[in-house]
């Protein structure tokens, strides 16, 4: 069912997770097990959970010996062919203390825009979610140049919310919530609730990541939980350290309310 509120977050059938690279690389690294944590309590209620997780260059990099995110497309490409490697790894041998195995889905924003590949994309996820496996999902930063140099996860995981029907998007990052300006201004208030198709007119948003890793900003968030609601999927944008209350159903972060019709696959329109 799609969660009315996120008092009802537990009941949700379907979600989709997106972490940022500065949640879960270099100093926080450690914040893969509690994640990993929150999301194997929703997978033994019986929900099916797919993780959309950043952070390959990122991961990379310090074995390619770079101190900062490279500016160059090959370099980019290199740290997140590592990166990627590892990051599966790190998540997986989290994973085993609870016996849940991830199956790795590396998808370009193309894929989910052309029939075909969509198709095979939504058939794989399906059969993956229907073997209790947990699909841990991630640009293919190694080939997609397009998000390497302009966009973040954020989108491709309201694209994936989008192709799998899911309940809930939520969407992690080292902010609590949606503020009315950046958080570390002065006057800066809480967005608790965003109504479908609310404009969010007067609020400030920045198009940055933090620490120096990421890509996406609020603007980014915002943007891809337009997508995601406009699809009929319920979204919450909240902190990674927070991921636990979370889908527990805390009150807490920025709710966005879905679409009052949910847009299938196939492209018909159903009542949410």
């Amino acid at each position: 069912m799609i969660p009315a509120s996120r008092a009802e977050i537990p009941r949700a059938r379907r979600i989709v997770v997106k972490v940022g690279s500065s949640s879960i690389s270099g100093e926080n690294a450690g914040q893969i097990g509690p994640l990993v944590d929150a999301l194997a309590s929703a997978h033994e209620r019986g929900t099916e959970v797919v993780l959309v997780s950043s952070g390959a260059i990122a991961t990379g990099m310090p074995y390619l010996r770079l101190d900062a995110r490279p500016t160059d497309l090959a370099t980019q490409q290199a740290a997140a062919s590592v990166g990627q490697n590892l990051l599966v790894f790190r998540y997986q041998d989290s994973l085993d203390r609870y016996g849940i195995v991830a199956g790795q889905v590396l998808l370009t924003a193309g894929d989910l825009e052309h029939a075909t590949p969509r198709s095979n994309a939504q058939r794989a996820m399906d059969r993956l979610l229907a073997l209790r496996i947990l699909p841990i999902v991630n640009e293919n930063d190694t080939v997609a140049t397009h998000e390497i140099r302009f966009g973040d996860n954020d989108r491709l995981a309201a694209m994936v919310a989008e192709l799998i029907g899911a309940d809930l998007l939520v969407l992690l990052s080292d902010v609590d919530a949606l503020y009315t300006k950046p958080p570390h201004l002065a006057g800066a208030v809480r967005i608790d609730r965003v109504p479908f198709g609310d404009a969010l007119d007067g609020v400030e948003m920045d198009s940055i990541g933090s620490a120096g890793v990421g890509t996406g900003g609020a603007e980014t968030k915002v943007s891809a939980a337009r997508i995601a609601a406009e699809s009929g999927s319920a979204v919450l944008i909240t902190a990674t350290t927070l991921v636990a209350d979370a889908l527990a159903g805390a009150p807490l972060g920025t709710w966005f309310d879905p679409a009052p019709r949910r847009h299938t696959a196939s492209g018909r329109s159903t009542l949410a």
